[in-house]
């Protein structure tokens, strides 16, 4: 009786193991063995990504400036002192942090929306016109996005630097590099667009360009030609095919877009702190970099993550807002028809 059922047991056992989870009626499918096994592998995947955000938004629940000596992920207290002190006065500077806010927000917010208008009309341009020097134009816009980001902020720097403006006295004002004071005369710098918010921006814009044209000219490319060209039929000029029939069918697209181009400049810091040298036109990551010492000791860690928590909530709320747009235009182009 023992010899007999022990390969029935075993043959229960791998039934089990072997039987199929898979909902889908048609396609490969998914026994036990390899659903438990994908599972334990996406909560290891899902705790390591984890991990660090509920540490830090520990820290950030903390009365103490100290970093804690032992790992703790659950918060043994609750306090929102380092959040009103991060919202009261941020570091030493006398900057408010509304106005970093509002630094930070016109500056990413700005460069997504110029990148994408300019970059969804060259986008068609590429995708639909057939012109002289098209493919060269379009190896041209995809080598910026073979250099690494900080390797253009020299040049970036120096072009943005010339353009200055000049008061020569006597009621002369000197716009370099266009015009320049009288030999002799030291003018005052009035304005300077490398060390400021508008500089800066121009200069992502043109960082952020290469990546939104190559982006939308390949879903532009899934549209079908013979909606605009029906529209065309039915007395459409080029804009209204343009604004009524391209557009709204590839905002998914323009939102996925728009929101790439925003969560990487709002995190942006190399350019600003290159470029930036007044508080006043500081960002907040320019911010939280200035809140850490000369020693770990001396960075006021539950601050620290306190005002790490405020930065990264914009973006949250920016996917929140788009996740409809955003999951479409991730998943739509995918399939050219």
């Amino acid at each position: 009786m023992t010899t007999s059922s022990e390969p029935k047991q075993k043959n229960i056992f791998m039934r089990i193991l072997t039987m199929n989870t898979s909902s889908a009626k048609s396609g490969r499918s998914l026994p036990l063995w390899r659903q438990l096994l994908l599972q334990l592998l996406t909560l290891a995947i899902g705790f390591e990504v984890l991990f660090p955000i509920l540490y830090v938004i520990t820290l950030s629940f903390s009365s103490k400036t100290d970093r804690p000596s032992t790992l703790v992920l659950i918060p043994k207290e609750i306090s929102f002192l380092a959040y009103a002190q991060v919202l009261d006065r941020p570091t030493a500077n006398p900057v408010s942090f509304l106005e970093l806010l509002r630094n930070s927000f016109l500056l990413s917010f700005g460069v997504g929306l110029v990148a994408l208008l300019v970059a969804v009309t060259a986008a068609y341009a590429f995708s639909r016109f057939q012109f002289k020097a098209r493919q060269i134009l379009m190896v041209l816009v995809f080598i910026p996005l073979l250099m690494p980001a900080i390797g253009t902020s020299t040049p970036l720097y120096l072009l943005m630097n010339s353009f200055r403006m000049m008061d020569c006295g006597k009621g002369v004002t000197a716009l370099m590099p266009l015009s320049v004071c009288a030999p002799g005369v030291t003018g005052k710098l009035l304005f300077n667009l490398r060390d400021s918010l508008l500089g800066v921006g121009i200069a992502m814009i043109s960082g952020a360009l290469p990546f939104a044209v190559w982006n939308l000219k390949g879903y532009l490319d899934t549209i079908p030609h013979e909606l605009e060209e029906a529209a065309s039929i039915d007395g459409a000029d080029a804009n209204q095919v343009f604004f009524l029939i391209v557009l709204p069918l590839a905002i998914p697209q323009l939102a996925v877009t728009f929101f790439l181009g925003f969560i990487g400049h709002w995190q942006e810091f190399a350019l600003p702190w290159l470029f930036l040298t007044k508080p006043e036109n500081y960002t907040l990551s320019m911010t939280l970099y200035n809140m850490t010492g000369q020693y770990a000791s001396s960075i006021p860690w539950n601050r620290f993550a306190a005002m790490a928590v405020i930065v990264a909530l914009p973006v949250a709320f920016i996917y929140i807002a788009l996740q409809k747009y955003i999951t479409g235009g991730l998943t739509t182009g995918a399939v050219k028809g």
